[in-house]
């Protein structure tokens, strides 16, 4: 692993606008002309605390590999566009980053839909891009390419853990809940699929699919109760998922009802649902009861810096980072091609253990904590929780190259 001791340097972060103030964009005025530039694709539309955690975390890996000193004796500098939650925006600013602003990678990215559409960019432009938070399965399935890499788990993973969970539950009747775009599209699938093939009794009698950040809460709920589901999988999240809950509460539709959740666990807690939850299965991130040193180092260094607790997002913020930095050490180059011979393969420490990015799909085997989400002192808190190692849940071979396409594996 590269090694992460001292904060000698200060960050280097170029910001939309004064990056644009560089000679030409290729060299803003203060970097160092042999810096390494990387893009960053920055999400803030709909997820402000998650969005902030991964930026804070993107941050913190960089300050700490310049303060290292870079990569071969090479600054890292950060060059940053947001997407404002639209894949045009993301697109025409990508293509900025690349074309005008010279960077070697580009990393970021929260919603599916924006990474599918910044990833096929990258690819047009033959310029590796590594995703850090973006869950779709076809990111590396069915419109994955050569040049895309995905840090944190797919929903194919996930939902793979939480129906590993559900098919031992006694009933048999389903409702679903998930926003209808590209990554509610992808969790829904997955997780029918793999719960079907744990449990072939298990019927689907109700389905509500909101437009993202318009759930329209009070029909939704009062159409899930009146199909009298045994559980319910939910993969809404933000102002959705609030709103959801609240409702939930109100019609009293969780009293019987087991919920599986995509949504993390710190997520649920942050907005403020302590007192309405009860033993929610869901992915999460139990922090303050992780005591692994490769964690607690991390935390330590992310409280010093900003004062606060980690939320889940910060982690793939720091290891989308950390694995550019990774491949760019392997490869001895910031070329594309030798980029992806690097990373292809590639292990690497991380916060929550060591991942490896596997060659056929170019996702990273990184796991997920999962575990009963309830009330305590007010606030949502995980409990019973397990870590599931990534690479036992990934699609095996056979489904992978069936969805992928010959292009993106050679």
């Amino acid at each position: 692993m590269l090694s992460l001791a001292g904060l000698a340097l200060p960050l280097m972060l170029t910001s939309g606008v004064a990056s644009a103030a560089g000679n030409g964009g290729s060299n803003p005025e203060g970097a160092p002309v042999n810096s390494i530039r990387i893009g960053e694709i920055d999400s803030q539309n709909g997820q402000a605390l998650a969005g902030q955690a991964y930026r804070n975390g993107v941050a913190l890996a960089l300050a700490e590999l310049n303060g290292a000193g870079g990569i071969d004796g090479r600054p890292l500098e950060l060059v940053v566009r947001a997407d404002d939650g639209s894949p045009d925006d993301a697109v025409r600013n990508a293509r900025e980053l690349i074309q005008k602003e010279k960077v070697d990678v580009l990393t970021g990215s929260m919603l599916s839909n924006v990474a599918l559409a910044v990833s096929r960019l990258a690819a047009s432009q033959k310029t590796v891009f590594v995703v850090g938070d973006a869950l779709s399965d076809a990111i590396t399935l069915d419109r994955g390419n050569r040049y895309t890499f995905r840090v944190r788990p797919s929903t194919y993973m996930q939902a793979a853990m939480l129906a590993e969970q559900a098919a031992k539950l006694p009933g048999r009747r389903w409702a679903i809940i998930a926003p209808n775009y590209e990554y509610g599209q992808s969790a829904v699938s997955s997780f029918k699929l793999l719960l079907k093939q744990a449990r072939p009794d298990v019927e689907f009698v109700a389905e509500q699919w909101p437009a993202l950040g318009k759930l329209k809460a009070e029909d939704a709920v009062r159409l899930l109760k009146q199909s009298r589901p045994d559980a319910i999988f939910n993969a809404t999240f933000g102002a959705d998922l609030q709103q959801f809950v609240n409702e939930g509460s109100r019609q009293q539709l969780f009293g019987t009802v087991r919920v599986f959740s995509m949504a993390s666990a710190d997520a649920l807690g942050a907005a403020g649902h302590g007192d309405l939850i009860r033993n929610w299965i869901a992915i999460g991130y139990p922090a303050d009861q992780l005591a692994t040193a490769e964690h607690q180092r991390f935390v330590g260094a992310y409280q010093k810096r900003y004062n606060e607790q980690p939320r889940l997002s910060a982690i793939f913020g720091y290891t989308s980072m950390m694995a550019i930095a990774a491949g760019l050490k392997k490869a001895g180059s910031t070329d594309s091609e030798a980029l992806i011979v690097a990373m292809r393969g590639m292990t690497m420490d991380t916060p929550l253990g060591r991942i490896a990015f596997r060659s056929l799909d170019q996702q990273a085997s990184m796991g997920a904590f999962i575990g009963t989400v309830s009330e305590k002192d007010g606030h949502a808190v995980m409990s019973n929780w397990q870590f599931l190692d990534g690479a036992r849940y990934m699609p095996n071979a056979v489904y992978v190259r069936g969805r992928r396409p010959a292009s993106a594996m050679k």
